[in-house]
């Protein structure tokens, strides 16, 4: 069963009222854009600066998972550290040893999550929407 530790993005907002926006995935680089509700033409970027394995997923699938039992989660919380869960120890023994230590994160928000599993921790910024 996974164990999730909660990351503080450094700005809370009701995750649950929230979506991803974008995704900008490259070699050694993901960024990932989220609704910031109540805060129009902004959105919350997720920066990852290293090799990473991403899944998106809606909350369907996630919900019928195996792993999925909630210990740690905090309520309306967008940002954890996992361990323990199948998405990580399931990926290639090649990749984990290339990478190692690897960690995986998640993204919760109403719609789905992005699970991302990298030895470089995120980082968070605000960032204007060109609309």
């Amino acid at each position: 069963m996974p164990t999730y530790f909660p990351i503080d993005a450094g700005v809370s907002f009701a995750c649950d009222d929230s979506d991803l926006l974008a995704v900008n995935w490259q070699r050694d680089h993901l960024s990932a854009d989220f609704i910031l509700p109540g805060a129009e033409k902004r959105a919350l970027r997720v920066h990852f600066n290293d090799a990473t394995i991403v899944r998106l997923l809606d909350e369907f699938p996630l919900s019928t998972e195996a792993d999925t039992k909630p210990e740690g989660l905090a309520s309306r919380h967008f940002a954890y550290r996992v361990e323990g869960s199948v998405f990580a120890e399931t990926q290639s023994e090649a990749w984990k040893l290339n990478f190692h230590p690897a960690s995986h994160y998640r993204f919760i928000t109403g719609w789905g999550c992005m699970d991302v599993l990298s030895k470089a921790p995120p980082r968070f910024e605000v960032v204007d929407l060109d609309l």
